[in-house]
């Protein structure tokens, strides 16, 4: 049972148990200077502890056929958002055609990759549930077979 909750504190439900969580923390704002790496695409990340959140966020986009991330893991779930074109996931031994409007589950620990197929350019969100990107690269499975 909790006691007394100060005003600027709530009561949140987390499975079964309930746990007090701050919400008096101020709002932040990061713009586009502070995290984009392109001036004019949506290129670039925002690692969630420098907005005080345990949310990662990469913003992906490329025009070449064939570019995206290769083969790496990381230790926490990882949910991509397919923001326009279209790409080509393999998450772990599954092969996923996904296209604007699709969003798909990294499972942590599972290795993945993904990739334009085009026509056109393709931009992915991706969410990393960590406060900050934790990544690691690995030999691609498919490349070391050729």
């Amino acid at each position: 049972m909790l006691s007394a909750t100060p005003m600027n504190w709530r009561l949140v439900m987390k499975g079964d148990a309930v746990t007090e969580n701050a919400i008096g923390r101020e709002p932040k704002i990061l713009h586009r200077s502070d995290w984009a790496s392109h001036d004019q695409l949506w290129k670039g990340d925002v690692q969630g502890k420098d907005i005080g959140t345990e949310v990662t966020v990469l913003f992906y986009c490329t025009d070449e056929i064939g570019a995206g991330p290769l083969w790496h893991v990381h230790p926490y779930d990882e949910i991509f958002i397919v923001r326009n074109g279209n790409a080509l996931f393999t998450i772990g031994d599954k092969k996923i055609e996904a296209t604007a409007g699709d969003i798909l589950l990294g499972p942590a620990n599972v290795p993945h990759k993904y990739h334009n197929v085009g026509p056109g350019s393709l931009e992915t969100t991706d969410i990393h549930v960590s406060e900050s990107w934790i990544q690691t690269d690995l030999d691609d499975p498919e490349l070391m077979a050729e």
